[in-house]
């Protein structure tokens, strides 16, 4: 078995990993790419293209046949050069589809992709089509591929997933996270991870403005993102004391981060249901923590809120019923810890990385 990917790290550009080690007896490649980083697009695409170009290079010289490569997005269209390399070297290929690009960008409203979004399209169309499975994240996601043509039996439903064994309930009280960051007593509302541009803030900010005054209720965002620094402006702008701003945390220290919380707050722009799913569902579920949605109460996420009890859906823009629920959960928080141990309990149910790792290795035995 052997990893193809670049020698960059997630936000940091100009790390340099070594281009090749074994890590847990398996092989990881690590090739060259150009090294701009996230922040500015023309720099991205042109890793992009560097990487697209190199992984195919190393691609092509260790496919063959009776090989299963799995091209997994990001980055996007990834699965097209794989899609080539292993039709011409006789491998099998899975799609891991962990979003479907180009429609978040025109979703997002990239300028750049528009004009040629049906070329785009149709590229990975041919991937998905060409491919022996395309693995997604939920089943928006894969009615939204089935409409583009890609015949059902090729399409397989396995969600992602946190280690059970890594991020378990902490009682809050026992938590050190808490003690370091003065939280108390404190009903603490967490979001945590990237902040990016699918996701929608305002109505949090405008929820957060509604509770400026109940001293016992404090915002804590960990993490960073495109929309970060707008977060950090709105709040100071609108000196909104109950907002505390946290760097993403380390691997070891994420059943902390995620138990400090009470309640989860996760986002998502409506029209990029079943284009994306908000994997930091799996991590808060894990901990035991409720989920607070803001997003189309039809996703993904909030069909599992609601049939499995374990939080709430708001629309964007309702930031009035937002705050009503924190505050009714802050008024009872007992009630947020029953919420809590339904999460955990869908989350050993269907979401765990054991149950994860069985049906992808089922999926790969089915295909040798």
């Amino acid at each position: 078995m052997e990893v193809v990917t670049s020698r960059q790290q997630y936000g940091d550009a100009a790390s340099r990993l070594a281009p090749f080690e074994v890590v847990g007896g398996v092989g990881v490649s690590r090739v060259w790419t150009s090294r701009y980083g996230r922040q500015n697009l023309f720099g991205r695409a042109l890793d992009y293209l560097t990487f697209y170009a190199a992984a195919g290079w190393c691609l092509w010289r260790r496919a063959g046949p009776g090989d299963i490569v799995v091209a997994k997005t990001d980055p996007p269209l990834i699965s097209v050069f794989a899609a080539v390399v292993a039709r011409l070297r006789g491998a099998t290929l899975i799609n891991w589809t962990q979003d479907l690009f180009p429609e978040v960008a025109t979703a997002l409203g990239v300028k750049a992709v528009k004009p040629v979004e049906p070329i785009l399209r149709a590229l990975r169309n041919f991937s998905l089509k060409t491919a022996r499975q395309n693995v997604v994240l939920g089943q928006r996601m894969a009615q939204r591929i089935e409409a583009q043509g890609v015949p059902l039996d090729r399409i397989r439903i396995i969600h992602n997933w946190s280690d059970e064994t890594q991020i378990v309930p902490i009682d809050r009280d026992a938590n050190p996270l808490r003690r370091e960051w003065g939280l108390a007593d404190r009903f603490v509302v967490g979001y945590s991870g990237n902040m990016g541009r699918a996701h929608e803030f305002a109505t949090i900010i405008d929820a957060a403005t509604l509770l400026k005054n109940r001293d016992d209720i404090r915002f804590v965002f960990i993490g960073g993102g495109a929309q970060a620094d707008h977060i950090a402006r709105e709040v100071a702008q609108r000196k909104l004391g109950n907002f505390d701003f946290k760097p993403y945390q380390t691997r070891d220290q994420l059943a902390y981060s995620l138990g400090a919380a009470d309640l989860h707050l996760i986002s998502l722009l409506p029209d990029l249901e079943g284009l994306i799913v908000p994997s930091k569902f799996y991590g808060i579920a894990a901990a035991g923590r409720p989920t607070l949605y803001i997003g189309d109460p039809e996703g993904e996420i909030p069909a599992v809120l609601a049939q499995e009890n374990c939080g709430h859906t708001v629309r964007p823009g309702e930031a009035v019923e937002l705050a009503r629920y924190i505050e009714s959960l802050a008024d009872d928080r007992p009630k947020a810890v029953r919420l809590g141990r339904n999460a955990r309990g869908v989350f050993e149910r269907k979401f765990s990385k054991k149950r994860a790792l069985a049906k992808w290795k089922a999926l790969i035995e089915s295909l040798q």
